[in-house]
C-alpha cells in the first residue's frame, strides 16, 4: 500500500518581519533570515532583500569577497548587477534573471550594480551545502529571463518557477542535495491558490508586494508586505490575495540536519574546518 498523501493545510508557525541591515561596501537591504529574529531555516542561512530608487544606496555594491562551503541565490527584478570571481567567471543579471551559485570549496567574486541610476531591486538567499558537497567544484547555474518559465496554474494566478515544478512546468535549477523549490507568484485582488509542498521540507513563504492570507477557515492568517511566513502543519499551501494583489516568493528545501560552524562568508561543520577556510584564504588556495 502507497502512504496516504497528506492534504492538511499548512499553516503560519512563525511570522518573521526583516530587519535594516547593510552588506558589502554599504549596500542597504532587509535581512529577513540571518539576523536575530529567525538566524536560519535549515538549508537556508540568510534571506537578504534589497530594493530602493536612491542609487546612494547600491552604488558601492558588494566588492570582491570569498565564500566557501554553501551556495548563493541572486535573483533580480529590477536593475542590472555584474558579477565576476577570481576563476575567469563573468556575467550580468538582468531584470528577472536568476544565477545559483554553488561557492563549493571557495571562491572570491563580486557583485557590482551596472548602472548609476533607477530601481534596483530583488533577493539573495543563502543555502547551505551537505558536508559531503562543501569541498565540491564551484559552479554556476545561471537562467536569463526568457529561460524562467511561467506557469498560470489557475485563473489570476501567474508562477515563475525558478525551482522546482507547478503542475507540468519545471524549473531550470537542479540541486538534489536540498532539492529546492523557489517561486515568484504573482496573485490577482481577491484569487486563491492551491499548491502541495514538497514532503519533508522546511518551507517559507515572503510577501514583497501587496497582501495576502496563509491557510484556510479559522486558521487563515494574514501575510502583509515585508512580512515572511515559516510554513508547517500540512502539505497543501492555500493562498488568498488581498484587495490589492499579491507578489510572494515561496521557498523550500530539504534539511540537512548537520551541525553548522559559521563565520561571515565561510560555512561548514566544524570549527576546525572554519579555521582551515580561513587559512586557505589567506594563503591564497581559493
Amino acid at each position: 500500500m502507497t502512504a496516504p498523501i497528506d492534504t492538511a493545510p499548512a499553516r503560519i508557525i512563525r511570522k518573521v518581519r526583516g530587519q535594516a541591515a547593510s552588506d558589502g561596501a554599504g549596500v542597504r537591504l532587509t535581512r529577513v533570515i540571518g539576523g536575530a529574529g529567525l538566524p536560519e531555516l535549515d538549508p537556508f542561512l540568510l534571506l537578504d532583500e534589497f530594493g530602493t530608487d536612491k542609487a546612494e544606496d547600491y552604488i558601492a555594491g558588494f566588492p570582491s569577497h570569498p565564500h566557501r562551503g554553501f551556495e548563493t541565490v541572486t535573483y533580480m527584478l529590477d536593475g542590472r548587477m555584474r558579477h565576476k570571481d577570481n576563476h575567469g567567471n563573468e556575467g550580468l543579471l538582468t531584470p528577472g534573471s536568476v544565477q545559483w551559485m554553488t561557492a563549493g570549496r571557495g571562491l572570491v567574486h563580486s557583485e557590482m550594480p551596472e548602472q548609476e541610476s533607477g530601481r534596483m531591486r530583488g533577493f539573495q538567499l543563502w543555502v547551505n551545502l551537505p558536508a559531503r558537497e562543501k569541498m565540491t567544484e564551484p559552479r554556476y547555474q545561471e537562467f536569463a529571463p526568457d529561460r524562467i518559465p511561467v506557469a498560470h496554474p489557475a485563473a489570476g494566478v501567474e508562477v515563475k518557477v525558478i525551482a522546482g515544478r507547478v503542475g507540468d512546468t519545471v524549473g531550470p535549477i537542479v540541486q538534489p542535495a536540498t532539492d529546492p523549490l523557489y517561486l515568484d507568484i504573482a496573485l490577482q485582488p481577491g484569487v486563491a491558490w492551491r499548491h502541495d509542498l514538497p514532503d519533508g521540507h522546511n518551507a517559507f513563504a515572503y510577501v514583497f508586494e501587496g497582501a495576502a492570507t496563509v491557510g484556510e477557515g479559522e486558521e487563515a492568517r494574514p501575510l502583509d508586505s515585508r512580512e515572511m511566513a515559516v510554513l508547517g502543519g500540512g502539505r497543501q499551501l492555500v493562498l488568498r490575495a488581498g484587495e490589492a494583489g499579491a507578489r510572494l516568493i515561496l521557498v523550500a528545501g530539504t534539511p540537512l540536519r548537520e551541525p553548522v560552524a559559521r563565520h561571515g562568508p565561510f560555512v561548514m561543520n566544524t570549527r576546525q574546518e572554519l579555521m582551515q577556510a580561513f587559512v586557505d584564504f589567506q594563503e591564497g588556495r581559493f
